[in-house]
């Protein structure tokens, strides 16, 4: 059967991708199936210690400025405290990573380089970058740092991550919530990078790294500032018996008096839509991955990373001890998700819900 011309390029250029990402690593040698790191938020000391001691494999943290994405009032770490947390993780054979995963703005490059030489200095175990100058800084300035693409970078094919890795030699990405359990699976088999999912916490629904909502609203974003929907600019206001929640005047949701009050961000808000309100984006809920963990250890994911720094240290506690667990029992044959398991993440869940997420689409 010929093939039409059109049928023909396409069929070139799926062959090329595919060589492309295959060139970059070998991987049906890949050896056999490991239990990934469990890798714990820490927005202060205690959560930090609370992490370790809970069973993290490691922690990630940031300093007290706009280099990393979670810089709210009263979160992160001086150079004191960080070097004492460093200290107590090392010392029991756990590691700690330090985001510097913002992206450097205008005229003051110098503040983000400053973090990173500080990060190597204080010997962190591994750096999450996501700006491309930032990176190539890290590479020539530090080549013994261990360089992590955060999240922020939006890589979700191994051609991003096969480039990351050949300019600036990452070891590790943090993929996007955005991909299939397929998807990751292929981009496993074709990357020498280690891979980072998350497994529990709050969801974006924008791809991350791109979501422009929040500096709309507040002339901030996580990218920029640090910071979704920053605190400065939220109000909430009882009105005819409900409560409000304004983010810098815009309206983002309206509670009744028995109902819980999430946080105002944008893209968790309701809406007014065809005359209909309801969560016209993303509904308040957090991602679970308990159900499937078996087929992220099958696959080969590296880690499997908690969401939360701005969480406390009681929810850093509890969510440790409880993945801990399962992760320890995802390679047996007779896996189950216990109930108690499902109650502890639940209570810890926005909303008290939670989603597979992209993880599952029984569509696609």
């Amino acid at each position: 059967m010929e093939m039409t011309a059109q049928a023909l390029k396409a069929a070139n250029e799926q062959g090329t991708e595919r060589a492309d990402c295959q060139a970059a690593t070998q991987s049906s040698a890949r050896e056999a199936p490991r239990l990934p790191e469990l890798l714990c938020p820490a927005g202060n000391l205690a959560a930090l210690k609370l992490a370790i001691d809970n069973g993290a494999d490691a922690v990630y943290v940031g300093f007290k400025d706009p280099t990393n994405a979670r810089n709210f009032a009263g979160l992160n770490f001086t150079d004191a405290q960080l070097a004492a947390g460093i200290d107590y993780a090392q010392s029991r054979g756990r590691q700690v990573h330090i985001a510097i995963n913002t992206f450097a703005q205008a005229g003051r490059v110098s503040e983000w380089r400053a973090s990173i030489d500080k990060a190597a200095g204080m010997g962190a175990d591994a750096v999450l970058l996501a700006d491309n100058g930032l990176l190539a800084y890290a590479a020539a300035r530090h080549p013994a740092l261990k360089l992590h693409l955060s999240v922020q970078g939006s890589a979700t094919n191994c051609e991003a991550i096969n480039f990351a890795q050949e300019m600036f030699g990452i070891k590790r990405v943090v993929l996007p919530r955005v991909l299939t359990l397929a998807q990751i699976e292929h981009v496993i088999r074709n990357t020498a990078v280690e891979i980072e999912t998350f497994g529990f916490g709050s969801l974006c629904v924008m791809v991350e790294g791109r979501c422009i909502l929040s500096s709309y609203a507040t002339g901030q974003s996580p990218n920029t500032h640090g910071v979704c929907s920053p605190a400065a600019f939220v109000r909430w206001e009882k009105h005819d018996g409900r409560m409000n929640a304004r983010l810098n005047g815009i309206l983002i949701d309206r509670f009744e008096e028995e109902e819980n009050a999430g946080y105002p961000t944008l893209c968790k808000g309701r809406f007014q839509v065809r005359g209909e309100d309801y969560y016209a984006l993303e509904e308040p809920t957090s991602l679970n991955v308990l159900a499937v963990l078996p087929e992220l250890v099958r696959i080969g994911v590296r880690s499997i990373k908690v969401e939360g720094r701005q969480r406390s240290p009681a929810y850093v506690g509890e969510v440790t001890r409880t993945l801990r667990a399962a992760i320890d029992a995802a390679t047996k044959a007779d896996y189950t998700v216990k109930p108690a398991w499902s109650r502890v993440l639940d209570k810890m869940s926005e909303g008290q819900q939670h989603t597979l997420g992209a993880y599952s689409r029984p569509w696609k």
